[in-house]
Order: structure tokens, then C-alpha cells, then sequence
């Protein structure tokens, strides 16, 4: 007996590239299709937005690749605006992955000593 799998193939987006228009961060991206064509996508994003929400700019590219990402598969979007709405989104999930890595952490571990105390009294005189 046969059994037929089927595979989504996931989308692939390639940063080419980015520019600087009047207080925006355009990145200029590549969607490389399931049919293996490639389409230029582009992603603007607000500076002064982005201050606002402290999100540095290293991050940048990589969130505008996750919001390619989380778009329609089947219609390419040839611009898109990396909004208020998703960078507050984003500032969200980073502030609450850096609360629960400070609950993971665990308290330092003191050495135990086989005389405490001996540091500060001294040597003994008995």
C-alpha cells in the first residue's frame, strides 16, 4: 500500500539590502518561492519607533523577516510597513523572555567552608 505525504515548503526570505528615507529603515528583501522564482519584497520601518520601543537596531532585519514570514503565502506583498501595532509586539515578547530568563536563573552557590567565621575572628589561641 501507498501513502502520499505532501510537504509545504516553507518560504525563504534573503536580505539584500537596506536604505535610509527620512527616518525610516527600508530593508530590501528577496521571497524565494515554493516555484523557486524570487521576488523583491520591501520593509520600511520607523526610527522613531523603533527608539520608542527600545528595540535595537541589530534586530531590525530579522523582525522584518518574521513579519514577511508571518504574511500570505499566496500573494507575494511587494512593500510592507513594520508598524507601531508589531513593534510593540515584539517589545512585548522580549521584555517578558528577559522576566522568565531572570526567574530561570538560579542564586549563586556560596563554597562551604569548613570553619565560618574564621576570616574575620582570626587564628585562635587556644
Amino acid at each position: 500500500m501507498e501513502t502520499t505525504t505532501t510537504r509545504t515548503v516553507k518560504l525563504q526570505f534573503i536580505l539584500t539590502g537596506f536604505t535610509q528615507e527620512l527616518g525610516f529603515r527600508v530593508f530590501a528583501f528577496e521571497r524565494l518561492g515554493q516555484d523557486r522564482v524570487r521576488t523583491r519584497c520591501i520593509v520600511k520601518a520607523d526610527l522613531g519607533l523603533v527608539r520608542r520601543y527600545g528595540i535595537r537596531l541589530q534586530e531590525l532585519p530579522l523582525m522584518c523577516r518574521g513579519l514577511l514570514e508571518r504574511g500570505d503565502d499566496s500573494e507575494p506583498t511587494p512593500s510592507m510597513v513594520f508598524g507601531e501595532e508589531q513593534m510593540r509586539a515584539c517589545a512585548n515578547e522580549r521584555a517578558a523572555a528577559k522576566e522568565g530568563a531572570a526567574h530561570k536563573r538560579k542564586p549563586p552557590r556560596r563554597p562551604v567552608v569548613e570553619n565560618p567565621g574564621a576570616a574575620w575572628r582570626g587564628p585562635s589561641q587556644y
